[in-house]
């Protein structure tokens, strides 16, 4: 022990027994402390030039790294999420200029690749057996002779109805058109191609016909952390015409379709203003009247949770009240959290 505090110190110190290349390498060394840490160059002004275990610490770049890391505060057991990735910025190359990074941009994790593999393989797999997860629950939920309601075109819907026929289910189908874009009328046509006795009725016939009504059968554009649903325009009419019909509400979908943002804008909530050209033709706004009147079209409809009664998803049936247990499913909890 004796013989490596006295190698130590001549190498630190400066002894007459080091050769010149070391002494040169030293006073490099020296350089290059003020531009690292302040705290070393401080400690070896204050020594007299001579430089303490600290200071050439603090000169490695691997401690500058960590130090760098660490100043943030923050202690993980595990690789860093989206949300919590731009918690501290490390500058390119160590130093004052160059472009910025976080901190998780410069650490090496060989099982990124791997994970990241295993997981477009599970979301490719499950879209590839959507439909037929789906499709395999038809026949627990539509009964011989309903009437069953839905709403403009939807293609999960539609193969949603067909395997209910096809299981020898006897069942009438009523289809809103889904005006402006009339997607109703395309539905209708494809499932009486397929043997099943459709209706098509106009939007504003909704609530007149929904007495006679057993269940409706939705589509989604996305499904929300609190267990509301984004759909197409005018679905919100037809679920306010069930609630008070007392008509369960049946929303079918994909789990992909889960998003862990929560309804803080309530009917803006992931929605789109399209042109009013659908609605309205632009040749009359030349009306004195008509010109004064402020046309929204709106793309999507928000529904709140205590409007649907059901979820049949590729994974299985929900109540809206479950949605939220399965975030944790799809999404890191530090990531969804940060959507509330």
């Amino acid at each position: 022990r004796d013989e490596v505090n006295t190698a130590a110190a001549d190498v630190v110190g400066g002894s007459d027994s080091g050769s010149g290349d070391d002494m040169e390498q030293i006073d490099e060394l020296q350089e290059s402390v003020p531009k690292r840490g302040g705290g070393g160059a401080a400690a070896a002004a204050a020594a007299g030039g001579r430089f303490s275990l600290a200071s050439m610490l603090w000169a490695h770049p691997q401690h500058v790294n960590s130090s760098s890391t660490t100043s943030t505060g923050r202690r993980t057991i595990r690789s860093d999420s989206i949300s919590s990735e731009g918690g501290g910025v490390t500058t390119a190359g160590g130093g004052g200029g160059g472009e910025q990074f976080p901190p998780a941009f410069y650490s090496h994790k060989p099982e990124l690749r791997q994970g990241i593999m295993e997981a477009i393989q599970e979301i490719m797999s499950d879209l590839e057996d959507l439909h037929k997860n789906i499709n395999e629950q038809a026949a627990n939920h539509i009964h011989a002779g309903e009437v069953i309601l839905t709403y403009a075109r939807s293609k999960t819907v539609e193969l949603f109805l067909k395997a209910a026929a096809a299981k020898k289910r006897k069942f009438q189908v009523v289809v809103c058109e889904g005006a402006p874009h009339f997607g109703g009328h395309s539905m209708a046509k494809s499932l009486a191609e397929a043997g099943i006795e459709t209706t098509v009725i106009h939007d504003s016939a909704t609530f007149a016909i929904m007495a006679r009504v057993n269940k409706v059968i939705l589509p989604a554009h996305a499904v929300l952390a609190n267990g509301g649903l984004i759909a197409p325009s005018g679905s919100n009419m037809v679920a306010l015409a069930a609630k008070q019909n007392s008509v369960p509400v049946v929303i079918v979908t994909g789990m992909f379709k889960l998003c862990p943002m929560y309804p803080h804008e309530g009917q803006d909530t992931l929605n789109d203003l399209v042109s009013p050209s659908s609605v309205v033709d632009y040749s009359m706004m030349s009306d004195s009247v008509i010109s004064k009147v402020e046309f929204i079209n709106p793309v999507h409809d928000y529904l709140t949770p205590n409007l649907i009664n059901l979820y049949v998803t590729n994974i299985g049936t929900y109540q809206p009240s479950y949605v939220y247990r399965l975030l944790a499913e799809y999404y890191h909890s530090e990531d969804w959290e940060s959507f509330e």
